[in-house]
């Protein structure tokens, strides 16, 4: 997860850093101290010697870096209900969602408008994954498929002879 920011606010990784380093002064080794704070022993080291370079404001919080979410956690929390509701309780025809779907929909309910190709990711943080719908034909009729599985198939079914091995192999033992 190189260069990957880690989750939590920046505050709580801000208390993280300032932790790691109250441990180390203490002469907790950095191993034990990655290991009770969810971290790296390089990630320890490298707070330690930031902080002794530049003292405590070194591990203070930053700015989170990018562009910053068009969406609020509030509107990301509706738009998760909305989706888990279906589609059809958001107007459409039928139940599946797909991307031209959810981005009207959000710029209908949030006003706030997206491209197609990022609701895939947009979705992944939100806990959702894609699915592909399963197709039947329409002319499928279940009642006379299991009728077939009852009746027909047990007649059709080939069945080994008395006594026969159920299954061979051509490969030979090893020796």
């Amino acid at each position: 997860m190189t260069g990957m920011r880690p989750h939590g606010s920046a505050k709580s990784l801000e208390q993280r850093r300032l932790e790691a380093l109250r441990l180390h002064e203490q002469g907790v080794k950095p191993s034990r101290i990655a290991a009770r704070l969810g971290t790296s022993p390089q990630s320890v080291n490298r707070w330690v010697r930031a902080a002794r370079r530049k003292g405590k404001q070194a591990l203070a919080a930053r700015p989170v870096p990018g562009r910053p979410a068009k969406l609020t956690p509030g509107q990301r929390r509706h738009l998760s209900r909305v989706l888990i509701r279906g589609a059809v309780a958001a107007g459409y025809s039928t139940d599946l969602w797909t991307c031209p779907r959810i981005a009207a929909t959000i710029a209908a309910r949030l006003g706030v408008r997206y491209h197609v190709d990022y609701l895939p990711r947009l979705l992944r943080t939100l806990g959702f994954s894609c699915q592909k719908p399963e197709s039947t034909a329409s002319e499928r009729d279940e009642t006379a498929i299991r009728r077939w599985i009852a009746k027909d198939w047990p007649r059709i079914k080939k069945t080994p002879l008395e006594g026969a091995p159920t299954s061979f192999s051509s490969m030979k033992p090893a020796s």
